[in-house]
Order: structure tokens, then C-alpha cells, then sequence
């Protein structure tokens, strides 16, 4: 089995704790097409996803019809909440001291939130430029399509199986799995629910953590396990 030559971090849910906040807005505004979902319902359900696919989905189930600007306006009101409420995953800056692999970060956030979350939290000079919106490289799909992943490996130079993921969603953990890569899944942000971690296995995790400091471990005994 190839050794472990690039790390790839998902972003919200995992270096920063987004995906609460992001549910929580979400929630707020469907309630004026009549939907009355908690925050953590969403965030267990649509973790992972582009809220245009959300919108999608909750459309074609419930016969509704959204305003064409309805994900603009809910996405501008996330990132005003992003700006002023988000918070690092504990651990965050730490596991990166002790990481050594070469790294970047794969999301289905857009480049302007990515580098707007990261910054916040002090974490964009640690990844840039190797931070890639999977609507906005490559095939431009997103999770749970594998592209996103296949696309950061060929920019490194690996193949899939070199390539360790860690994700918080089970769209992530089966996109970065179709895509042949080592999978960790993490369950350490605010919107871990009951069953995540198992979720997490079943998608195809190899692993799952809810602490960020175990993650250098981890790696290393994957590390040690490809060269059995």
C-alpha cells in the first residue's frame, strides 16, 4: 500500500466550527417558506452540501418554489454571521505544527468564504493557495462527487491512495472514498449529533476522531499500516 504523501483538510466542520452557525440561518429564513427546522436537523442532514443542492432537495420533496435570490440573500446574511461569530476547531493551528505532510484544503465552500473563515481564525497563510472550492476548479462538482479530491491530488502530484481526508460530513467522506483516498471522519464540531460517528464509518471512514489533537496519531498509524 502507497505511503501517505499529501493531507487534505475539509474546512467547515473541521478546521473551523461553521456548520452550526451556517444551520442556524438556514433555519431562520426557511421559516418563511413555512419550514420549521431546528438548526441541528439541518446541519445532521445537509452537512456537506452546497445550499443551492439543499434548496434543490427541499424543493423537489416539499413543492416549493424559492425566489431566484433566496440562496444569495441566505448566503450573504451566513457570511455576516461567519464574520462576526466564527471560531476555530480546538486544535486547529496545534495539529498543524505536528503535521508535516504537504496539505491543502478541499471544500464545497466558494473561495471568498473559504478565505473569509480562515482568515478570521488565522488560518489562511497556513493553506494558501493551496485551497480548492470544488464549484470552482476542475469539473467544478461538488461533494459528494469525488472531482474536488481527484483534482487536489493530480495538483500535487499523488495518487488517491497517498492522499489522507479528513471530513465531517458524510457527503465529504463519500466523495473523498469514490475518489480512492484515505478517509478520516471527525466529529468535533457544534453540530455533531447522536449516530454521526457511525454515519461517518458507513460512508467510509477508515477512522473516526471527535478531538483534532489525535489527528497527527492517526496518520501516523496509517502511515505505519501502509508500509506493513
Amino acid at each position: 500500500m502507497p505511503s501517505i504523501a499529501l493531507a487534505i483538510f475539509d474546512c467547515d466542520g473541521v478546521l473551523v466550527d461553521s456548520e452550526i452557525i451556517a444551520a442556524r440561518v438556514e433555519a431562520e429564513m426557511l421559516k418563511e417558506f413555512g419550514f420549521e427546522f431546528e438548526a441541528e436537523e439541518l446541519a445532521e442532514r445537509f452537512a456537506g452540501l452546497t445550499l443551492p443542492r439543499i434548496l434543490e432537495i427541499l424543493a423537489e420533496e416539499n413543492g416549493v418554489r424559492f425566489p431566484k435570490d433566496f440562496a444569495d440573500k441566505v448566503e450573504a446574511t451566513t457570511d455576516i454571521r461567519l464574520a462576526a461569530e466564527l471560531e476555530e476547531i480546538a486544535g486547529a493551528h496545534e495539529i498543524l505544527d505536528e503535521i508535516v505532510l504537504p496539505r491543502c484544503i478541499c471544500s464545497n465552500s466558494s473561495s471568498v468564504r473559504l478565505e473569509m473563515e480562515l482568515d478570521r481564525v488565522g488560518l489562511w497563510d497556513r493553506f494558501r493557495p493551496y485551497v480548492y472550492a470544488a464549484r470552482e476548479v476542475g469539473s467544478r462538482k461538488g461533494k459528494p462527487a469525488p472531482d474536488v479530491f481527484l483534482h487536489a491530488c493530480k495538483a500535487f502530484g499523488v495518487t488517491p491512495r497517498e492522499a489522507v481526508v479528513i471530513e465531517d460530513s458524510v457527503h465529504g467522506v463519500t466523495a473523498a472514498a469514490a475518489a480512492g483516498c484515505r478517509v478520516v471522519g471527525f466529529t468535533g464540531g457544534t453540530h455533531t449529533y447522536p449516530g454521526h460517528a457511525e454515519a461517518l464509518s458507513e460512508a467510509g471512514a477508515e477512522t473516526v476522531i471527535s478531538r483534532l489533537k489525535d489527528y497527527p496519531a492517526v496518520i501516523a498509524a496509517l502511515e505505519a499500516w501502509s508500509e506493513d
